[in-house]
């Protein structure tokens, strides 16, 4: 129906590439999802799926957040965090390597064509909510952007779209959680410093370990392999010459004071 209406697309219309890693410093990450949406609005990249790693510990805040009213800044110097403000929306997330599993999918905004956003989050992380059942982690999406367990929430969802005809949306789900560590370099439950920015909703977080057995590296195997089989997918990379127009990203926009500090 919505193809018939408009100019909607299908996943089986789209030539994906499934691509992981590779390991990079924290902000490099954030860069990429404004950089690669570019070159694929472009046509020089496919659109594709891609799983992040990093190298160090990071909190990545939303792009509607306040700075103040998210981080606690002395256990962000205490424990050396890199904090980063991404392009989409949502709220704060505590990444550390080996602790959560994070993905980009970068698509036209024509597969979401006519559905409204508490449509489009859980059409395009169906394929997740397969591998999640596939591994025994029971799971559901709660609206808007939430993927959880009756013990809590496991992940969040955020997107931005561009008026280039393309989109990021990207999901980061707890494998582990030092919970110890996130209370001092996060301000939850703490008393909002700003009247600006958009707080992070204080949830029992319920990481994929406390129901799997399997490794990380387990679990993000089956993601990719999934995604590969489901959309018929290539396997895809991320350049020397990738990384390098992130590094300048993150020179000009996502290192700077004024970006990860800016009132929304």
């Amino acid at each position: 129906m919505r193809r018939a209406l408009g100019a909607a697309l299908s996943w089986d219309d789209i030539d994906f590439d499934v691509i992981h890693g590779p390991v990079v410093d924290p902000m490099i990450n954030v860069a990429m999802d404004e950089t690669l949406v570019e070159d694929v609005a472009a046509g020089r990249r496919k659109p594709f799926m891609r799983l992040w790693e990093w190298n160090g510990p990071q909190v990545v805040i939303g792009s509607f957040q306040s700075y103040q009213n998210e981080i606690q800044q002395d256990g962000v110097e205490r424990y050396g965090i890199t904090v980063s403000r991404r392009v989409t929306g949502g709220g704060a997330m505590f990444m550390e390597p080996g602790n959560c599993i994070t993905y980009s999918l970068v698509i036209p905004t024509a597969l979401v064509e006519g559905m409204s956003f508490e449509q489009a989050y859980p059409y395009l992380d169906q394929w997740v909510m397969e591998v999640l059942d596939k591994l025994g982690i029971k799971a559901t999406y709660v609206p808007l952007n939430d993927i959880a367990s009756e013990y809590g929430k496991i992940g969040g969802a955020a997107q931005k779209r561009w008026a280039n005809g393309y989109m990021v949306h990207h999901v980061t789900m707890a494998y582990d959680i030092d919970a110890i560590k996130m209370n001092e370099v996060l301000r939850i439950g703490m008393e909002k410093i700003r009247d600006k920015g958009t707080r992070s909703a204080v949830k029992r977080v319920d990481p994929m370990r406390s129901q799997t057995g399997m490794a990380r590296e387990e679990i993000l195997q089956a993601f990719f392999d999934h995604f590969k089989e489901k959309y018929n997918a290539t396997v895809g990379t991320i350049t020397e010459a990738d990384l390098e127009v992130a590094r300048k990203r993150c020179e000009t926009k996502f290192a700077r004071e004024e970006w990860v500090h800016r009132i929304p």
